[in-house]
């Protein structure tokens, strides 16, 4: 069931919206050749807890994995396309991507957002990858409105990367968001035909999050049960915004 939120709830996932953009924002900037993953991780941890708010990914069940994340952060570096965990001993260097994903829980409702962002030199064809996936998002967020189809939505993200020579994953896709980090339609980044293809209403809201290989789309999981990691090794990039839908337009809840 597809859950529309009232005003008043919209105002309060805004809240939880801007928190996470403010955790991004600190994490760009010390995300920088030498830092660990780990160092993103406490970092994070620290401003989650001095906000009042709940980490969203932290004590995550996947009953089909029976297992439950651990961390406050997901950091995918290069290959990695979702679900990388912090570790102390991957350390950034230059030349290297890294997807950094963040969700809250604040006043019961939740906000969830992710970038990737360069460390120190990128090549050109890296670089092009970000440029291309945070463009296939803006262009997705324009057709979050009332009246139109979620595969309008979908088939921004698709056309955009397929044109630009990249690839979209299809085993992850974005979701609903309210009281519940996962809630219904999901939101995928190509237009499947088999899927449900509501309707856009007012006071629904959306996660979107195009993930971008470089190479193929498929993907594998590593032996950790999460890391998910492109299957040809190339680099894949990660960039997601949570949408309101209202009677102006599409309205981003996380960032200002």
């Amino acid at each position: 069931m597809i859950v529309r939120k009232t005003p008043a709830e919209l105002e309060k996932m805004r809240r939880s919206g801007l928190l996470v953009y403010q955790i991004l924002q600190k994490m760009k900037e010390i995300a920088v050749e030498g830092v660990s993953t780990m160092d993103l991780e406490d970092a994070a941890a620290k401003m989650i807890g001095d906000a009042g708010a709940k980490p969203a990914f932290k004590g995550y069940y996947v009953p089909a994995a029976g297992k439950t994340y651990p961390f406050v952060l997901c950091t995918s570096v290069n290959e990695e396309i979702v679900h990388g965990m912090p570790n102390p001993k991957r350390i950034l260097k230059s030349g290297d991507i890294v997807s950094i994903d963040v969700g809250v829980k604040l006043d019961g409702y939740y906000g969830d957002s992710a970038v990737t962002v360069p460390i120190g030199e990128v090549s050109e064809q890296t670089r092009k990858l970000l440029d291309v996936t945070r463009e296939s998002l803006e262009l997705a967020i324009e057709r979050v409105r009332a009246g139109n189809r979620l595969s309008d939505v979908s088939a921004a993200v698709e056309e955009h990367v397929k044109k630009n020579g990249f690839s979209v994953v299809r085993e992850y896709v974005g979701h609903g968001i309210g009281t519940q980090l996962h809630e219904e339609p999901q939101v995928p980044n190509y237009v499947d035909r088999r899927n449900d293809n509501p309707r856009l209403k007012e006071g629904m809201v959306l996660a979107v999050e195009p993930m971008v290989n470089a190479g193929r789309p498929e993907s594998v999981v590593r032996r950790d049960g999460w890391t998910a990691v492109a299957r040809d090794g190339s680099n894949s990039a990660h960039f997601e915004h949570c949408i309101a839908i209202t009677n102006d337009g599409p309205w981003v809840l996380t960032r200002p």
